[in-house]
């Protein structure tokens, strides 16, 4: 035998190299196949309203000069009333997401215009399809814009809208210039709503954007200007381009360059040319009285200085009024703001003087008296009929007087003191309740410390005549001048009574003597003035003891301020103490009163302090009249109840339906859980409640129905059913217990107990 070890058998393997070339070619065929999904295109359509200047397999989609996409079939589009064509076109697939409702395509193709050449590349790769990308849902359908679209708003830039009205020569991609350089273009142009203008949209590229500022002024500065005279001839272009194809010039006035950004939500406004940008703002003012104007030579005047001219005057057909186009200085456009007012001036004669002496040398002229700044700008504006009162902001005292009668008082009429002019007349218009005049006066800086809050004013026109058969006739008048043109005179007999307003308000009286009435003049808020008037009594115990002269409202606008005179012991009632009210008709089912008053008119009631605890001039009315300071005799009792109800002070304690007492008064608990009612039972009545005594709530009315016995309907009176009441009822034997302490608290219920009805005990009532 030998050593060799022994052989080992395996199976046969079933693998074979050959196997590895129909693997790997189907590994390539699988990739070439996916490479051939991956990149097939996406297939769109898009509808133009015509075919020309597009080719299958050539016209080509581009963007940002990228290639995303061919054209590859044409055809007809048969659906729809307007005839068109239908491209489809393969896009690159990483372009779908861009495929949105809102993305817009275009042909472009060479064009020549006045506004210059586009589409020039055309010429050698010829026409191609561009494509701006939107939002919006996923589509597969668009339709092409007949021309390309204007800038987007959200290129980086300056996006303004300027109103014209007209567009001109103007037109899209017209240039915007600054000093000959152009620094923009017009995007779009439309009709605004109302159709009177034209909206321009205009982009300011970023570099310049800052040049643009609040008053910043644009011109249209299409062609060329000739201005030609004596003097000479005058052309003016901004430039060879804008010849031609016409454009937009801006430029920011001096005074203005320090002026914040514009707005782009504000537009402005394109003037015709620059000297209509440079000459000022216009305003059209409505004219009832045009006499003496002239377009080119009538001035508009401040104070003395020319702030503008009356570029046109167009008269309306039927002649009655004209529309006046003003052109103003560019230093008052922060004026032209709501409450700016116009007017003619011209020269007049009148008994009050001579107005407008300067229009007899340099003609008929407008003037101007500017808003206050900071208001809502305004450019059109009607005239005043004449010039308006003095401006409240001119130095001097500005106050007002109310009156019922005018009388020959006029606008320039003197106001007088001492027989000195110190004063004129501004104004004068009805209140709003049109029952007095108020009268616009203005006291001069000189003489404004004159009055103060003692003052009282008179009307002082014409003539005074007095007297009798043994005493002769006197005729009193406080000057010439107001003898022919009215006027007001006044007198302050304390030195020290300081204004309390900024624009005093005062009486005017109709005479002298009434002027100086005697008696202590007094203030009285109130909540309403209804039915108080200038002239309305106060009294006390059915006497008159004074009147009021003026009604107004607080400054706080949330009361009423009466001023009224007390003639009749005014040291009794104008102190500390008094008490002031309003007297009104009272009707109603349980209580009327002060039914006089429904003929005579409201007044005002005083109760006159019983101690003497100094002067007092200022008041507040009291919503009621004041409770009698007397103590009523009786038993004060107080019950609990889960809510008030209808019950209020005043209202009757029934006991077997004969009232015995009242309630005084309600208020929370301590705890806020409980309404304590408080109520008062008559002396003579008192031995009725007990500590068994039962309480409850009388008001409104019981129904009690039924098939067989009919309806029941209980009240314990037609005072309770109105107004509410309580009742009570109190058992008999042990049950009756001791008798009530005062301010003993019961239960109120919200219902009787038929048992609380039989109760009868026999008690002897007090005297």
């Amino acid at each position: 035998m030998t050593d060799l070890p022994t052989a080992k058998t395996r199976p046969a393997s079933n693998w074979s190299a050959i196997w590895v070339l129909p693997l790997i070619a189907l590994i390539i065929g699988g990739w070439l196949g996916w490479r051939a999904y991956n990149e097939t295109g996406i297939e769109i359509q898009v509808r133009f309203e015509s075919g020309e200047g597009i080719q299958a397999n050539k016209t080509e989609v581009v963007y940002k000069g990228m290639s995303v996409g061919k054209v590859k079939t044409l055809k007809l589009d048969d659906e729809g009333s307007s005839k068109g064509v239908i491209a489809t076109i393969e896009m690159n697939k990483d372009v779908e997401q861009y495929l949105k409702t809102s993305t817009r395509f275009w042909l472009v193709k060479p064009s020549v215009s006045l506004a210059g050449i586009t589409g020039l590349e055309t010429l050698v790769s010829g026409n191609y399809v561009a494509v701006s990308p939107g939002e919006g849902e996923p589509t597969r359908k668009f339709k092409a814009l007949a021309e390309e679209p204007p800038l987007s708003d959200s290129k980086p830039g300056l996006h303004l809208t300027i109103k014209a009205d007209r567009l001109g020569s103007l037109n899209r991609g017209s240039p915007v210039f600054y000093k000959q350089i152009k620094v923009g273009q017009v995007k779009s142009y439309l009709l605004s709503e109302d159709q009177s203008t034209v909206e321009l949209k205009v982009f300011i590229e970023p570099t310049y954007a800052s040049l643009v500022r609040k008053h910043t002024r644009f011109w249209n500065s299409s062609g060329i200007s000739i201005d030609a005279n004596l003097s000479g001839v005058k052309i003016r272009s901004e430039s060879l381009a804008s010849i031609v194809a016409g454009g937009i010039a801006f430029a920011t006035p001096e005074n203005r360059k320090d002026s914040p950004p514009t707005d782009p939500n504000l537009p402005f406004r394109l003037y015709e040319d620059f000297d209509a940008a440079a000459a000022g703002i216009r305003v059209k003012v409505k004219l009832s009285d045009f006499e003496g104007l002239q377009a080119g030579r009538t001035p508009v005047m401040y104070k003395g200085i020319q702030v503008g001219n009356l570029k046109a005057l167009k008269i309306d057909p039927d002649l009655s009024a004209a529309t006046a186009e003003l052109t103003l200085d560019p230093l008052a456009e922060d004026y032209l703001v709501t409450g700016t007012q116009f007017w003619v001036v011209k020269p007049s004669i009148s008994l009050a003087g001579i107005t407008g002496l300067e229009a007899l040398v340099k003609g008929n002229y407008i003037a101007i008296r500017p808003g206050d700044k900071g208001s809502a700008p305004q450019r059109e504006f009607v005239a005043r009929a004449k010039a308006p009162p003095l401006d409240l902001r001119s130095p001097g005292l500005h106050m007002v007087l109310f009156t019922e009668n005018l009388g020959s008082l006029e606008v320039g009429s003197p106001v007088l003191y001492k027989q000195v002019k110190v004063g004129s007349v501004q104004s004068y218009q009805f209140s709003k309740t049109k029952k007095q005049l108020v009268i616009g006066v203005h006291i001069e800086k000189e003489y404004e410390g004159l009055v103060n809050a003692s003052s009282r004013f008179w009307n002082a026109s014409g003539i005074t005549l007095s007297g009798g058969l043994t005493g002769g006739i006197q005729v009193k008048s406080e000057s010439l001048q107001s003898l022919m043109a009215g006027g007001i005179a006044f007198e302050t007999p304390e030195a020290k009574a300081p204004l309390q307003k900024k624009i005093p308000r005062f009486r005017l009286f109709p005479s002298h003597d009434e002027a100086n009435q005697k008696g202590a003049v007094v203030t009285i808020k109130v909540d309403r003035a209804d039915g108080l008037r200038t002239g309305t009594p106060i009294r006390f115990k059915g006497l008159d003891v004074g009147k009021i002269e003026d009604v107004d409202l607080t400054d706080d606008l949330q009361s009423v301020m009466l001023t009224a005179r007390i003639t009749e012991v005014p040291e009794r009632i104008a102190r500390v103490g008094s008490q002031f009210w309003v007297v009104k008709p009272e009707l109603g089912l349980i209580k009327t009163s002060n039914l006089e008053t429904l003929v005579t008119g409201q007044y005002i009631e005083v109760q006159p302090a019983a101690k003497n605890l100094g002067p007092q001039k200022n008041f507040v009315a009291l919503a009621n009249p004041p409770e009698s300071a007397k103590v009523e005799a009786g038993l004060s009792l107080v019950l609990s109840a889960a809510r008030r109800g209808s019950l209020k002070t005043g209202v009757p304690v029934t006991y077997r339906e004969i009232t015995v007492g009242k309630v005084t008064g309600y208020e929370l608990g301590s705890t806020a859980d409980r309404v304590l009612v408080h109520i008062l039972i008559e002396p003579k009545y008192a031995p009725l409640v007990r500590s068994g005594t039962r309480f409850w709530n009388t008001s409104g009315f019981g129904l009690d129905f039924g098939l067989f016995k009919g309806a029941t309907v209980r009240t314990e009176s037609l005072e309770t059913l109105i107004q509410g009441g309580i009742a009570f009822a109190t058992p008999d034997g042990e049950r009756m217990g001791t008798p009530a302490r005062p301010e003993q608290t019961f239960p109120l219920f919200d219902k009787f107990e038929d048992e609380w009805l039989t109760w009868a005990p026999k008690i002897s009532l007090g005297k």
